[in-house]
Parts: C-alpha cells; sequence; structure tokens
C-alpha cells in the first residue's frame, strides 16, 4: 500500500466516524521537497546548489516523484521549503505538465525578508502569483517569529488567488553537527496563529519538531479566535 493509499483511507475513517457530521473533508498533499534535502548537507536552508544546476536539471530531478504522486491520486501537491527563486521556477514550470494538478509553493527563509537564498520573499510571491494551479504561496522550515514580518514584507504582492500558507518550525535552532538548540525565545506556535489568519493564511501548521499537541492547540487557538 502506498503512502497515499493509507492517507487517503485516513480520510475515509475520519468523514465516517460520525462524531461531527458536517465537518470538512480533509485533503491528502504530496510532500515535494527542495533537492538540497537530497544532498543530506543543509543545503536546502541556502540553495548554493542553484549556482550548479540548471533550471532543466532541477526539473529533470524533480519530475519523476510529482509524476508519481500525481499518478497515486493526491490532492494537493505541497511543493515546500524551497530556498530559491530558481527551484521555485523549475517547479512551477514542471507544474504546468501536470495541468489538472494543484499545489501549494512554499519557502524556507533566513530572515524577516529573505528567503534561504537571500532573494527577498516579495519576489517569491509575485512569481507564484503568475502560476494559476496555485492554491497558496508562504514560508515554512522557519522561525515561527520570522512569519508575521514576511507575511508583512510581501503583502501588497500576494495576488488575491493565492491565500497564504504557514507551517514554521516549533522554534529551536538546528546546529549542524549538533542537532536542535533550544530557542531563547521560547515562542508558541499556537499563540502566534490568530496574528497569520488575520494576515490572510488560510493554511496554518507546523514543521519540524510540531507535535500532534502543538496542532491540536493551534486548532484550539483558531476556533476560538472566529
Amino acid at each position: 500500500m502506498s503512502g497515499v493509499q493509507l492517507a487517503k483511507e485516513a480520510v475515509q475513517d475520519f468523514k465516517g466516524d460520525g462524531v461531527h457530521p458536517g465537518r470538512r473533508e480533509p485533503l491528502v498533499a504530496g510532500s515535494v521537497g527542495p533537492y538540497g534535502a537530497f544532498l543530506h548537507d543543509g543545503s536546502e536552508y541556502s540553495g548554493s546548489y542553484e549556482e550548479r544546476m540548471s533550471k532543466e536539471e532541477l526539473k529533470a530531478w524533480h519530475r519523476p516523484q510529482v509524476r508519481c504522486l500525481v499518478s497515486a491520486g493526491v490532492d494537493l501537491l505541497a511543493m515546500e521549503t524551497i530556498p530559491s527563486l530558481k527551484e521555485a521556477e523549475a517547479l512551477v514550470e514542471l507544474l504546468r505538465e501536470f495541468p489538472s494538478s494543484h499545489a501549494w509553493l512554499s519557502f524556507s527563509c533566513k530572515d524577516a525578508q529573505c528567503i534561504s537564498n537571500g532573494r527577498r520573499f516579495s519576489e517569491a510571491v509575485q512569481l507564484a502569483g503568475r502560476c494559476k494551479q496555485l492554491v497558496a504561496v508562504g514560508v515554512n522550515c522557519c522561525d515561527p517569529v520570522l512569519v508575521e514580518p514576511l507575511l508583512e514584507s510581501a503583502g501588497p504582492h500576494r495576488s488575491p488567488d493565492l491565500s497564504w500558507v504557514v507551517y514554521p518550525n516549533r522554534g529551536e535552532e538546528w546546529v549542524q553537527g549538533a542537532g536542535w538548540k533550544t530557542s531563547e525565545s521560547n515562542v508558541c506556535v499556537a499563540d502566534l496563529s490568530p496574528k497569520w489568519r488575520r494576515q490572510g493564511a488560510a493554511w496554518i501548521g507546523g514543521c519540524c519538531r510540531v507535535s500532534p499537541a502543538d496542532i491540536a492547540a493551534v486548532r484550539q487557538q483558531l476556533h476560538g479566535s472566529k
């Protein structure tokens, strides 16, 4: 059984438990991560490999996974943790080869204004706005305190056809060779999530180190902030 089949079975179980009739049906998203994650050298947080790879090479690398996920029947493609505009452009062009598919495009970010390779997040948002198959653009795998200023910096450039998608890390810092280091900011994803929704985020979740309990807390915050 494929992971997509298993996820779809879980959706059917969720729909059929009879506890909350009429609730919205979950979607199954297939992850399409950056080439840098394959390298296992942390370059998904710098995008350094873009200097030695063409867009066509990046498309060729991503194509088999995208084709596999689409064939398996995912509802959406989650093009995530993308560190550079070149890789984002490659993915957007590749998505057009699958015209019936939709996706979100999410970037890893280094600070309150820039994606991981140093280009402005606002440029990334403008790029996303030119692709009609995207349903959302945003950030993931970053410090949660960066989300609000990132969305603010790019807000004027977001297409009205796109929602924000945000799912930051829990707040710890990744130190190469040492692992996760506790953050001094001690922020809580759930506490910040209502601000993101007020900024227009329709897709809110968590990435590295975010637990099921954290997600439950996010849901509780957002349910109570309507």
